[in-house]
């Protein structure tokens, strides 16, 4: 995984590049799935990561944004992970919403991989050990990605 810092990324090219090397060096949690929470405005390059992310893990399938059905799911064969949730929760107003899509059962599998976009709406059910990338949109090509 990429270590933790300010990264400026000029192109949807550098975008995935560095997706590739972020899931690259990503190791999956003990006892818990591996979240990482993406936040930023519309247009910042959050799902372009998730679709570079997800081609890193093996997806040939074309990933989109779930913002209309909250949560698209994909299965994986990789070493560290079985299944990927792509999960868009801006629609969402409180993170009891997030529960009745079964989180509770998919937080729980250390198997699971789930990047969430617009974290902010679920905050009150995220896990305290997360990844945090925050995109900003700079201009046409360029986006900061502050990763905690």
């Amino acid at each position: 995984m990429q270590k933790e810092g300010t990264y400026t990324l000029r192109s949807p090219e550098e975008t995935a590049a560095f997706a590739h090397d972020f899931i690259a060096g990503l190791e999956a949690e003990q006892k818990n799935a591996t979240t990482i929470c993406l936040y930023g405005d519309l247009g910042s390059g959050k799902t372009t990561f998730v679709k570079a992310a997800a081609k890193a893990l093996g997806i040939q399938e074309i990933v989109t944004s779930p913002t209309f059905v909250i949560e698209k799911i994909y299965d994986l064969d990789t070493k560290n992970f079985e299944r990927l949730f792509h999960i868009d929760a801006y629609r969402l107003k409180e993170g009891s919403e997030l529960l009745a899509l079964g989180w509770n059962e998919i937080i729980a599998n250390p198997q699971h991989i789930i990047f969430i976009e617009w974290p902010k709406y679920v905050a009150d059910v995220l896990p305290t050990k997360r990844h945090n990338l925050t995109f900003t949109f700079v201009d046409e090509h360029t986006r900061r990605l502050n990763v905690t």
